[in-house]
């Protein structure tokens, strides 16, 4: 006998604030625009061409939410839902204005060439953390803890990532600073799990770059 598929259990909490949303509570719907606008805004400045642009294709979706709230089913979760509104309507907006992001030709055409990159033996290729880096850089161990999560540290990560291209940008912020699944990532971007993993190695091995010139000059 086949196995039945698993059924779709929303995150705790969910269904009081889609009944929130749905009653007009503006403390509800504030909530969720201080938790996602954030990555709304990054993922949008993938489609389009200026951050004012973004800012209205983020408003945009968001007007968007509060309209067809009525009409969420929960056959997803309320974040995936909410992210697909705002890339469909970035996509729309991006179509207006001439501008596309060739995610299906990403792996090999995103104009980066033959640059180096970090050695795959560096990352771990399965189980829960394939992806990941296997060590740390070489006397990063040598270095002080306060100086490895220090604010200037931090901002070299985060000089590095506003570096990136927009599309490496959304992906390895919304999968290591925000957290989200591959799964997630995948589904709102509509990218292959061959391209957002290309996508994620490429943006990890620059930030990695950049951190261990900082780390290694600050070890000297």
């Amino acid at each position: 006998m086949d196995e039945a598929e698993p059924t779709y259990a929303p995150p705790p909490g969910q269904d009081a604030i889609v009944a929130a949303l749905r009653l007009g509570d503006d403390r509800a719907f504030a909530a969720l625009v201080d938790e996602y606008g954030p990555a709304m805004l990054r993922v949008a400045r993938m489609y389009v061409s200026t951050r004012a642009v973004a800012e209205e294709v983020v408003q945009e979706a968001w007007l968007g939410v509060i309209a067809g709230i009525g009409r969420f089913e929960g056959r997803a979760s309320l974040k995936t839902w909410i992210f697909r509104i705002l890339s469909n309507t970035a996509k729309t907006r991006g179509a207006r204005e001439g501008r596309s992001v060739p995610f299906s030709s990403v792996t090999g055409g995103d104009g980066e060439g033959g640059e180096a990159s970090v050695e795959a033996d560096r990352f771990l290729s399965a189980g829960r953390w394939a992806g990941h880096w296997t060590s740390a850089p070489s006397r990063w161990s040598e270095l002080p803890e306060e100086r490895l999560v220090g604010g200037e540290t931090m901002g070299v990560v985060e000089r590095a990532i506003a570096s990136l291209p927009d599309v490496q940008q959304a992906v390895i912020t919304l999968r290591d600073v925000e957290g989200w699944s591959s799964d997630e990532v995948r589904n709102i971007l509509d990218l292959s799990e061959t391209n957002q993993r290309v996508i994620l190695h490429r943006a990890r091995a620059k930030v990695r770059r950049a951190l261990e010139a900082y780390l290694d000059g600050e070890r000297t």
